[in-house]
């Protein structure tokens, strides 16, 4: 593959108290980042820290940690600690989150995720820049907060954006923007919006990947990933706008009605193929290499195997832009 920069999903289905010898190894194997999640699971940047003393060399993303789960200045904190753990090394990415997430589990208030994001972005490039911050932003007020320990290099701010104001919005006040749940095709249709803000704006995608050849087992495990995730309403609307309203309307129809069998059973394959790269090691690669050519600098995989004799490490060193 031509890309310059290939980034997995950390951490790794194993602890993490294994995760530096693991990571040493894809280090070896060709990936240049390690991108954390959080949504379940560990904290989007405890993973990050451990990847950052396993290898000094490896770039590191937040994909994403929400603005409404951390209050403005714990942010900045634990943003401007990572920083300083690895200096140049580090993209922070923020984003609304959906309204599970946010209220169902952390109750906070899921409103007004458009501006909470931005006036997110714009508190943190004041408190990176060492700034004593005292502001009634739109969505919140912070009174007399400045680091004390700055970050020497203020880490790139990423967005998390799937319409046209979120990405404009990461064109024009962010670095970037960070892309999840869309095809290919589907980039060469955003990207134009986040560049808007300038050419050289960096274009991070979280690909699913099922590494797995047999289609009967990749359906089963593709059917509910999508169920789970495109019923939830921003991801519902993302891809309304997208186009997929005719395609998706009978699935969103029985999740609604309360009928998840039949959700399952009516995810067109069509779109099953679109949203996830699916197949032999080999078809995998050329499936990521297809979203680097639409737009994408940092692809950034999400391999998911739910079997029980699945080998996370061993799926991720035969993706490997040097596989084994």
């Amino acid at each position: 593959m031509s890309q310059s920069r290939y980034g997995i999903t950390v951490p790794l289905n194993a602890p993490l108290a294994d995760q530096p010898r693991l990571l040493r190894e894809l280090c070896a194997a060709g990936y240049t980042d390690f991108w954390s999640a959080e949504v379940d699971g560990p904290d989007g940047f405890t993973p990050l820290t451990v990847a950052a003393l396993a290898d000094p060399n490896v770039r590191l993303g937040t994909a994403i940690v929400s603005p409404y789960t951390r209050g403005p200045a714990t942010l900045a904190m634990t943003a401007a600690a990572l920083a300083e753990v690895a200096p140049g090394r580090f993209h922070l990415g923020i984003g609304a989150g959906s309204a599970p997430i946010v209220e169902g589990w952390n109750g906070a208030r899921f409103d007004r995720p458009y501006q909470r994001v931005r006036d997110t972005v714009r508190f943190l490039r004041a408190a990176f820049a060492g700034e004593k911050v005292s502001r009634d932003y739109e969505t919140f007020s912070v009174r007399g907060f400045r680091l004390s320990r700055p970050p020497q290099s203020p880490p790139p701010i990423l967005v998390a954006a799937l319409r046209p104001g979120m990405l404009r919005l990461a064109g024009r006040e962010a670095d970037g923007a960070i892309l999840n749940w869309l095809s290919a095709a589907d980039v060469e249709r955003v990207v134009p919006y986040v560049h808007e803000g300038g050419p050289d704006k960096e274009i991070v995608a979280r690909i699913f990947v099922v590494p797995i050849e047999d289609r009967d087992t990749v359906r089963a495990i593709a059917r509910r990933m999508i169920t789970s995730y495109l019923t939830v309403p921003v991801y519902a609307e993302f891809h309304r706008w997208l186009g997929r309203a005719e395609e998706l309307a009978p699935m969103w129809a029985a999740w609604a009605e309360g009928d998840r069998k039949r959700a399952l059973d009516l995810v067109p394959d069509a779109v099953l193929d679109d949203l996830i790269v699916h197949g032999s090691p080999d078809r995998c690669r050329a499936g990521i290499a297809r979203y680097v050519e639409a737009g994408v600098t940092v692809p950034v995989l999400a391999i998911v195997d739910p079997r029980p004799d699945a080998d996370p490490i061993r799926a991720a060193l035969a993706l490997a832009p040097r596989a084994r």
